[in-house]
């Protein structure tokens, strides 16, 4: 295994703030993003797969659940189940459909208000694309330079796996740091950078997309030894942010950096839109499961200082990782947390399909990306075919059907949650204050926007709570304030700001819920 060099990040001092050189587009302002597996979302032809038109028969589904934009999951063609081995770029997975299918979605979500990010693959391709086969049957191939060869096994990649691949035409390697059938694309090579921004061309001029996640960014150009984060990886995001902005001004980009909060801070201020952070959603989950607040806003309050304008993607779990609620052992009320606290936190909030109705699933990846559950009926309301992957177990009971219309069901509470960080101005872009609670189990927060502040109080613990919660001095202007509960629209007691700006709430939460209120102010007052 070629071994990482240190010396990228060596080069940067930490913690650091980065400009605001880029900025999220103004739909993205308060928005909650959807994550779709076209394969599992719906049926449209009864083949047992999902697809485009299936998609684009459930707009209005996402439109109810009020986010603003859809991420689908790769959608070029692909040999794979999943497409993160492209076969061709420009050209929609046949399984989903065609192109105009493809059109036809967009237009339908634009329509609707609804942003289409599409997953772009541009560390590399398929070892099926004709590229890539060119270039392993002929040296003198012109894209033979678009790929990595080696006389020599050059070892493993940083999890322990093959990284170097025995090629099947002649006595050499070639480099796939995933694995053999995802062949690495070589970034040091003129022609792999520009066909990088003609694929974003025609995904954006004449697909209509908004703009793209992009897949595994820390790994797109190798550089001798380092293999991860390198400085030519930062240099062409640059680029390639800029170009994205050129076609659209709008145009919105979001990077995959699985990685701790040193290594995240390195891609800002002036690459891509936005980066997802995972750090916490380890620490969202977390807390939930153990009934305890601990650090979980550590990492959101270092995010605030280092990034400004909300410049970075928040979820609970993605299409890698074990679900919410299996994670939570099956504890709804705990996802219901969960749910609560992402959604009322910084950043660009993302939900992962299935999610906001409780479904399950864990390791193996296909079983993480089973298909939504729209009914209880045979067939999960998906297909009136043989699905291509069976339904979870609880089929029956956790599908969208049976929460539609109950009051109380988790699918509504997201609904609820995404209408108020859409319309509500302090959870759309406020800042993020700390309060103490005095108590280990109990999460407390402001969200503070130039004329309005919302309170959240999350009682983690398994036992009622009335307590105080409590600010530093300077948080609010002084005055006499009334609190309107946001999920009930019940009015609370009356409080005072006195001079010195700092907040003392008395509140009551039954155990595992949460409170969340409006700070009207009522009248300004020079009450000690």
């Amino acid at each position: 295994m070629r071994r990482l060099s240190r010396s990228i990040l060596a080069l940067t001092v930490l913690p650091f703030t980065v400009s605001s050189q880029q900025s999220v587009p103004s739909w993205a302002q308060g928005a909650t993003c959807y994550e779709v597996f076209v394969r599992s979302f719906f049926d449209s032809n009864g083949d047992g797969v999902g697809d485009l038109n299936g998609l684009t028969a459930k707009l209005d589904y996402l439109k109810g659940l009020g986010v603003r934009c859809i991420w689908l999951m790769p959608v070029a063609e692909s040999p794979s189940y999943h497409g993160y081995d492209v076969s061709n770029y420009y050209k929609v997975e046949p399984a989903y459909g065609t192109n105009d299918d493809f059109k036809r979605m967009v237009a339908g979500a634009h329509r609707r208000g609804l942003k289409i990010i599409v997953d772009m693959v541009l560390n590399h391709s398929s070892d099926r694309h004709p590229y890539f086969q060119a270039a392993l049957r002929d040296t003198t191939s012109p894209y033979r330079s678009w790929y990595i060869f080696s006389p020599t096994d050059g070892g493993k990649g940083p999890w322990g796996a093959p990284a170097w691949h025995k090629s099947p035409v002649r006595d050499e390697y070639y480099y796939g740091i995933f694995y053999s059938g995802m062949p690495d694309l070589n970034y040091n090579s003129p022609a792999v950078r520009a066909e990088g921004m003609k694929i974003a061309d025609f995904w954006m001029r004449q697909m209509g997309v908004d703009g793209f996640r992009l897949d595994a960014v820390q790994y797109l150009m190798e550089d001798g030894p380092c293999l991860k984060d390198c400085v030519g990886t930062h240099q062409y995001l640059k680029e390639y942010g800029a170009h994205l902005h050129r076609i659209n001004r709008n145009a919105y980009a979001v990077g995959e950096v699985w990685d701790p909060v040193d290594t995240l801070l390195t891609y800002y201020p002036d690459q891509l839109t936005s980066y997802f952070t995972f750090a916490p959603s380890d620490s969202l989950l977390w807390a939930v499961k153990r009934d305890t607040v601990g650090g979980l806003l550590d990492t959101w309050l270092r995010l605030q200082s280092a990034i400004p304008g909300q410049r970075y993607g928040t979820l609970q779990r993605n299409h890698d990782e074990t679900r919410t609620l299996t994670l939570l052992e099956g504890d709804l009320t705990g996802a219901r947390l969960s749910a609560t606290l992402l959604l009322t936190l910084p950043g660009e909030p993302y939900i992962y399909y299935g999610e906001e109705i409780g479904m399950t699933g864990d390791k193996p990846d296909p079983r993480l990306r089973t298909p939504m559950q729209w009914t209880g009926a045979t067939g999960g309301g998906f297909t009136t075919g043989t699905p291509w992957e069976t339904f979870q177990p609880d089929t029956a009971t956790a599908n969208v059907a049976v929460q539609d219309t109950a009051r109380g069901s988790l699918l509504n509470l997201y609904r609820t949650l995404i209408h108020l960080r859409a319309t509500n101005q302090a959870l759309a872009e406020g800042k993020l204050i700390a309060l103490s609670s005095g108590d280990p189990g109990v999460a407390a927060y402001l969200r503070r926007a130039p004329n309005h502040t919302a309170m959240v109080v999350v009682n983690l613990s398994t036992s009622a709570k009335t307590l105080s919660v409590a600010s530093l001095p300077g948080v609010m202007a002084a005055g006499s304030y009334w609190a309107l509960d946001l999920m009930k629209n019940t009015k609370g007691p009356v409080f005072t700001v006195g001079k010195d700006g700092k907040i003392a709430y008395a509140v009551s939460v039954p155990a595992r819920e949460s409170v969340i209120l409006d700070l009207v102010q009522r009248s300004r007052t020079t009450a000690p």
